[in-house]
C-alpha cells in the first residue's frame, strides 16, 4: 500500500502544477516571507531532525561496522558519508580529509537535502533561489579563508597571493585576489543554475505527459541532485586544500 500511495504521490504532479499549487509560494504569500527563506527553514528542520533519527539509530546498534538490513536511513548516510571522505582523501590527502571532514560532510548533505526537497510535487528548492546559493558560497569562502588563515598566518597567507617572483608581485597578486573572490559567486550560479533548469524541465514533462513518462525525469532529477551537492562539495575540498597546502611548505622551508 504504501508504494502505491508513494506512486499516487509522484503521478499527481502534474495536477498540481497544473493547478499552480506550490506550498511554498503560497505559504510566502499568506506570511510574507520569501518562498526560498521558508523552503530553508523546513530543509533545515529536516536536516536537523534527520541527524538526530541517525545518531539515535547509530547509538542503539551494537556492533556499528556491521550495517543495518536492507535499505535504511542510517545505512544511506553511512554510505554516502564514506564516499565523500574517500573523495576527500583523494582530493585533499587523509591528514586534510580528517580535519575538515565534518565541513564537507556538511555542505554535501545539506545542499542534497535541499535539492531532493524541489522534487516533490508542489514544492520548491530553496537552491533555485541565487540568495540561498550565494550565502552557501560565501560560507564556504570564509571557511576555506579562515582555514588557510588559522594554518599559516595572516601575512603569509596573503603573501601567495603575491606569487613566486617578488618581480611579478604587483601584477599578480590582484589577479589572484580577483580569482579567488569570484569563487563564491561561481559556485552559486553553478548551483542555482542547474537546480532551476533541473526542475523547470520536470515540471514541463510533468504538465505535458502526466502518467508515468515522468518518472525518467525524477529520475533525471534525483540524479541532477546529487550530482550538484558532489559538484559543490568536490570544489570546496579543493579551495580548502588550496588554501591550507601552503602550510606544509611553510613549515618545510622553516625546517631548511
Amino acid at each position: 500500500m504504501k508504494y502505491l500511495y508513494l506512486a499516487t504521490i509522484l503521478f499527481s504532479h502534474s495536477a498540481l502544477a497544473a493547478g499552480g499549487f506550490n506550498f511554498f509560494t503560497n505559504a510566502a504569500h499568506a506570511t510574507h516571507i520569501p518562498a526560498h527563506t521558508l523552503a530553508l527553514i523546513v530543509g533545515s528542520l529536516l536536516f536537523i531532525v534527520i541527524g538526530f533519527a541517525y545518531r539515535a539509530k547509530a547509538s542503539s546498534v551494537k556492533n556499528v561496522v556491521i550495517p543495518d538490513k536492507g535499505i535504511t536511513l542510517r545505512n544511506i548516510l553511512e554510505t554516502l558519508g564514506g564516499m565523500i571522505y574517500g573523495t576527500a582523501k583523494s582530493v585533499m590527502g587523509e591528514e586534510s580529509a580528517k580535519k575538515y571532514y565534518s565541513y564537507v560532510i556538511f555542505v554535501f548533505l545539506f545542499i542534497l537535502l535541499n535539492n531532493v526537497i524541489g522534487l516533490f510535487p508542489g514544492s520548491y528548492s530553496p537552491n533555485q533561489s541565487l540568495n540561498t546559493t550565494l550565502a552557501l558560497g560565501f560560507f564556504t569562502f570564509f571557511y576555506f579563508n579562515f582555514q588557510g588563515i588559522r594554518a599559516v598566518g595572516f601575512v603569509n597567507y596573503m603573501k601567495h597571493f603575491a606569487g613566486p617572483m617578488p618581480a611579478l608581485a604587483l601584477l599578480i597578486f590582484p589577479i589572484e585576489l580577483i580569482s579567488v573572490s569570484v569563487r563564491p559567486v561561481s559556485l552559486a550560479l553553478r548551483l542555482r543554475g542547474n537546480m532551476e533548469g533541473d526542475h523547470m524541465v520536470l515540471g514541463i514533462f510533468s504538465d505535458l505527459v502526466p502518467y508515468f513518462v515522468p518518472i525518467p525525469f525524477y529520475a533525471m532529477g534525483l540524479f541532477v541532485s546529487f550530482l550538484q551537492a558532489y559538484v559543490f562539495t568536490i570544489l570546496t575540498m579543493i579551495y580548502i586544500g588550496m588554501a591550507t597546502a601552503h602550510h606544509d611548505h611553510g613549515e618545510h622551508d622553516h625546517h631548511h
